[in-house]
C-alpha cells in the first residue's frame, strides 16, 4: 500500500512541478491554455481506455517509465531548439509537454479503479484518501523543491556571466563593483537578461537551460517509484479480512 502512494505521489509530483515550469518555457506556446487543458482531459479519456486494453498495472509502468524518459530527454531537445533552430525539436517538445499533462488526467482517472483492483472495494474511498493525501503533499513540496533547484542554476549562471563580462562595464550598468554582485542578485538588481546585455558578443544566453538540473531531479525521484511500483506484489491471503457469517447463513447451517 504504502509503495503504491509512494509511485503516484512521486509521479505526482512530477506533473505538478511540470505545470509550474511550462509556462516559464515556452510562454507564448502556453497562452494558448486550451492546448493544455485538451491535453488533460484527453488524458483521462485516452489512458482509461488504454487501461482498459493493457491492464491499469501496465498504464501505470508507462506513466512512471514514460515520465522518466520525458523529463531526461527535454533537456536534450531545448538545446536541439535552441542550437539548431529546428521545427523539429520544437514540435517533439511541445507533443512531449502535452503527454506529460494527459498523465495527471490520467493518474486520476484510473487511480480509483486500480485501488480496487488492489485492495477491494469495501475500503476503496480510504484508500483514496490517503492517495490525495500524499499528491497533495507532492503537489506543494514539487514546485518549491525544483525552484530551489532552478535558483542554484540562476546562480551559477550570473557567476559565469559575471566572470565573462567587463568589470567596467558592470560598474556602469549597475552603479556597483562586481564584488557587490551577491547583494544585487538578492535586490533582483543583477538577472540573467540584465547580464545578457552587457554580455560579449557570442555569450550564448543560459536562461533556456537553467531547467536542466530540475528535468534530471524529476527524472531521478520518479525513477525511485518506478522502481518502487515494480515492487508491488499480489497481497498476501494471510491479510484478508475474515468476513463474519450472518444470523442467516448460521441458521441454514
Amino acid at each position: 500500500h504504502v509503495v503504491l502512494i509512494d509511485e503516484v505521489s512521486r509521479v505526482h509530483l512530477g506533473i505538478q512541478f511540470f505545470f509550474w515550469i511550462f509556462p516559464h518555457i515556452l510562454k507564448q506556446w502556453y497562452q494558448r491554455r486550451v492546448r493544455v487543458s485538451a491535453g488533460n482531459l484527453t488524458g483521462r479519456i485516452a489512458w482509461a481506455t488504454l487501461s482498459d486494453k493493457i491492464g491499469r498495472p501496465a498504464t501505470f509502468h508507462l506513466f512512471a517509465f514514460g515520465s522518466v524518459a520525458i523529463y531526461a530527454s527535454l533537456p536534450t531537445i531545448i538545446q536541439q531548439v535552441i542550437q539548431n533552430q529546428s521545427a523539429g525539436s520544437l514540435m517533439a517538445f511541445c507533443g512531449l509537454s502535452v503527454a506529460a499533462i494527459s498523465m495527471f488526467g490520467g493518474v486520476y482517472s484510473i487511480l480509483p479503479a486500480y485501488e480496487s483492483d488492489l485492495f477491494g472495494t469495501k475500503y476503496v474511498g480510504a484508500n483514496h484518501g490517503k492517495m490525495l493525501l500524499f499528491s497533495s503533499t507532492a503537489a506543494i513540496l514539487g514546485p518549491s523543491t525544483f525552484l530551489a533547484l532552478r535558483s542554484m542554476s540562476e546562480k551559477a549562471a550570473i557567476t559565469d556571466l559575471v566572470g565573462k563580462i567587463d568589470p567596467a562595464a558592470f560598474l556602469e550598468k549597475f552603479g556597483s563593483d562586481v564584488s557587490m554582485v551577491d547583494k544585487l542578485v538578492e535586490a533582483k538588481t543583477v538577472t540573467v537578461a540584465k547580464l545578457m546585455e552587457i554580455a560579449p558578443s557570442g555569450v550564448r544566453d543560459p536562461t533556456p537551460f537553467l531547467y536542466d538540473t530540475s528535468f534530471y531531479s524529476i527524472a531521478a525521484a520518479i525513477s525511485l517509484g518506478a522502481v518502487a511500483h515494480l515492487m508491488i506484489k499480489p497481497v498476501n491471503p494471510k491479510w484478508y479480512e475474515k468476513v463474519e457469517p450472518t444470523i442467516s447463513e448460521i441458521k441454514k447451517d
